[in-house]
């Protein structure tokens, strides 16, 4: 009969076999969201011009990983919609991402004019009273009336935004009668007011897709969005345009050039 020495050793062994193997999976987990992020960047830098990734072998070779962990940061690509796997061709780039500058003050048109045609849904417009955090944005008193607009925004038919927008009423008023359809509302606050814009304060972050974001944008209803918050104000400083932007995730990325200042 084994002593209990024994026993205790035997058990120790296999708790420690338990751990080395959980500690390789997570390892194999970890370069593989690695290897995504690499991949991801050369597929959507256009890196794979004919839409189609080398074979996993390839692969594992030019960044010296497993086939295992090549495959687990594919699927990681495919379960973002990124990639597919048809038999016979192997894997290739199914979807596209918008690049969304954030270091200059551009209209949705203006940012996106060499991917495609951006068009606006007006789904609601007209006076609303303002909310107090709108108001207080927009330094007018609170349940004045502003101009309220709510835009879906498409990118060659594709739904890209949903876009929640508070105009002060006296530049509003003049919207009325625009072709928001057809026109970013920066370059009709330019006509409007005969005066430049100045600047602009972004807040981004991620939140949840609610029921009615999640049928507007035709995405899964609780799908991660892209929030964008942003206050333009004219070149003398006046707020004159709050808008709350939510972009399909999947369809648009964000970025800019920062500079170092301490």
């Amino acid at each position: 009969m084994p002593s209990s020495n024994s026993i205790r050793d035997h058990a120790g062994q296999g708790a420690t076999t338990v751990a080395a193997h959980r500690a390789r999976r997570r390892l194999r987990a970890d370069q593989a969201r690695q290897l995504a992020d690499l991949l991801r960047h050369q597929l959507l830098a256009g890196g794979y011009p004919d839409g189609t990734l080398p074979h996993e072998t390839a692969l594992a070779t030019d960044y010296r990983a497993s086939r295992n962990t090549v495959r687990q940061a594919l699927d990681l690509l495919r379960a973002e919609g990124l990639v597919d796997r048809l038999p016979g061709v192997g894997t290739v780039v199914v979807a596209q991402k918008y690049p969304h500058r954030l270091d200059r003050l551009m209209g949705l048109a203006e940012t996106l004019r060499e991917h495609g045609r951006v068009t606006n849904e007006v789904r609601t417009m007209g006076p609303a009273p303002a909310p107090a955090p709108v108001a207080e944005r927009l330094h007018v008193q609170p349940g004045t009336d502003v101009l309220y607009i709510e835009r879906l925004r498409r990118l060659n038919g594709l739904p890209l935004s949903l876009d929640l927008t508070y105009i002060p009423l006296d530049i509003g008023t003049a919207l009325l009668g625009a072709d928001l359809e057809n026109t970013d509302v920066f370059r009709l606050l330019e006509t409007i007011t005969g005066k430049r814009l100045g600047h602009a304060e972004i807040t981004l972050e991620a939140v949840n897709a609610d029921t009615h974001s999640a049928a507007v944008l035709q995405a899964p209803h609780g799908a991660a969005v892209l929030m964008l918050e942003r206050l333009t104000h004219l070149a003398d400083g006046r707020p004159v345009d709050l808008e709350f932007i939510r972009f399909r995730g999947d369809r648009i990325t964000m970025s800019g050039l920062l500079h170092r200042s301490l």
